[in-house]
């Protein structure tokens, strides 16, 4: 970067859609833009570069992003000279489409090119449009220190992973991210150590699929598994908070569970998506596992971490799903009584194998309907699972002001749900035990103790 560039200080706005892998990815751009004299700035209005980082895997996320570009367009007749890049998975899928169809696109850059962001924009500045979609076998951003973006200072993400080799027939993931590589542990602990220094209380691990995180030394001596990894994170302090997502029931350890049990600061909970309570719709979205499988992993989570809150996902509407199949999915959401849940209606996604292979031939009012009932149910399951913590004392990390008053706290306690109390004396970063005596289906609601 030359001195020039330093010199003008042009200012960069990011906006994110999609799961916390992309809020990891946005710090990761973040740093690397920083270390190459741009400024991060909040405000739109002010940015001479605006990069929106994307989400392919349902096409709502999609039409979102082409709303917003919308948007930006009207902000770029303003001000010519604003530079437009698209990042991300939709950037990886549809590539040069974003370009021609929306003219204001000067830049498009796929997840494993985020390195190569500032030659990139040197080129757009010589008049000329930008796309690197390259993607890698080998790029972890391993020795990239993210810019954090969050508003709090408590929580953070640490990616350890990237990629997916799982190739579910639904999902698009593996072609716009690539296959799996597992980042150095030595990597992961300085970064996590370095939030600690920094007065972080939380880290969360993330990954496509973090149960099959397997690091491997050049010289084959070494190998390093996830429950070795949770439990090097979980030993840099007792009042480090650790969370992980996502996990994959077909590769869901024993030995991740006892290591969560002999931690206290690893958190009470399990985001185990189901997608399917059918074993025949569960093949044919080439899952891994079978209904069977599925619940032998719930009834071990219960059996080794009785406390233990577990979510889902739950996709209904997905090729040749029967009515049969759609109650297997209710049985199985009540028979595992899930504290929260994901759910969505089926959308195919272009080039995966579901959409070369199999039609997507449940009607639209089907898919609807059975959703409905989906989220009804959770609902009741939702309400249950709170109503069952009256009483009950949680030890609470606050992490902000309540949006209904300014006089209360909100936090998570270890099984992930939402605490709200009286303000009192105490403030973001604390840890406050807290009695519940009242709920919502989402919130619970109590009062701080000694």
């Amino acid at each position: 970067m030359d001195n020039t560039k330093l010199e003008l200080s042009q200012k960069l706005y990011i906006e994110t859609y999609g799961c916390q892998m992309n809020v990891a990815d946005s710090e990761v751009v973040a740093s690397v833009m920083k270390d190459n004299g741009y400024i991060v700035t909040e405000d739109i209005n002010e940015a001479d570069i605006i990069l929106v980082n994307t989400c392919s895997i349902r096409e709502n996320a999609e039409q979102r992003v082409w709303g917003r570009l919308d948007v930006f367009k009207q902000i770029k007749k303003k001000k010519p000279e604003l530079t437009v890049g698209v990042i991300g998975c939709m950037a990886e899928r549809l590539k040069e489409k974003l370009i021609e169809e929306k003219k204001i696109v000067d830049l498009v850059v796929g997840p494993d090119a985020y390195r190569s962001l500032p030659e990139l924009l040197e080129t757009v500045e010589s008049g000329q449009k930008a796309i690197n979609v390259i993607l890698s076998k080998e790029e972890t951003y391993a020795d990239i220190s993210p810019v954090r973006l969050d508003k709090n200072g408590i929580s953070a993400f640490i990616s350890i992973m990237r990629g997916c080799n799982n190739m579910c027939s639904y999902c698009i993931v593996p072609y716009v991210r690539g296959g799996e590589r597992s980042r150095n542990p030595e990597s992961i602990i300085v970064e996590a150590e370095d939030l600690y220094k920094k007065g972080y209380k939380e880290i969360t691990l993330l990954g496509q699929n973090v149960d099959s995180y397997n690091w491997e030394s050049e010289d084959k001596n070494k190998t390093v598994m996830f429950a070795q990894l949770l439990e090097m994170v979980a030993k840099i302090s007792p009042t480090l908070r650790i969370r992980f997502s996502t996990s994959h029931p077909k590769d869901m350890s024993d030995e991740v569970l006892y290591t969560m049990a002999m931690y206290s600061n690893i958190c009470n909970h399990v985001h185990l998506p189901a997608q399917s309570g059918s074993t025949e719709v569960l093949e044919k979205m080439k899952r891994g596992y079978s209904r069977e499988w599925y619940i032998d992993r719930i009834n071990a989570i219960k059996k080794i971490l009785p406390n233990c809150a577990v979510s889902t996902d739950i996709m209904t509407g997905f090729s040749g799903e029967t009515e049969e199949n759609h109650k297997d999915t209710l049985s199985l959401m009540s028979l595992v009584n899930y504290d929260y849940a994901f759910m969505f209606k089926y959308s195919e996604r272009p080039k995966t194998y579901a959409a070369r292979h199999l039609k997507d031939d449940v009607a639209e009012e089907i898919k609807s309907r059975r959703l409905s009932e989906i989220i009804e149910l959770q609902g009741s399951l939702s309400e249950k699972s709170k109503k069952a913590d009256l009483g009950k004392v949680f030890e609470v990390l606050v992490e902000g002001i309540s949006k209904k008053s300014k006089d209360q706290l909100f936090g998570r306690n270890s099984q992930n749900k939402v605490v709200v109390f009286p303000k009192q004396d105490y403030k973001i970063g604390d840890y406050v035990f807290v009695e519940v005596t009242d709920c919502t289906s989402a919130t619970l609601i109590g009062k701080a103790i000694d």
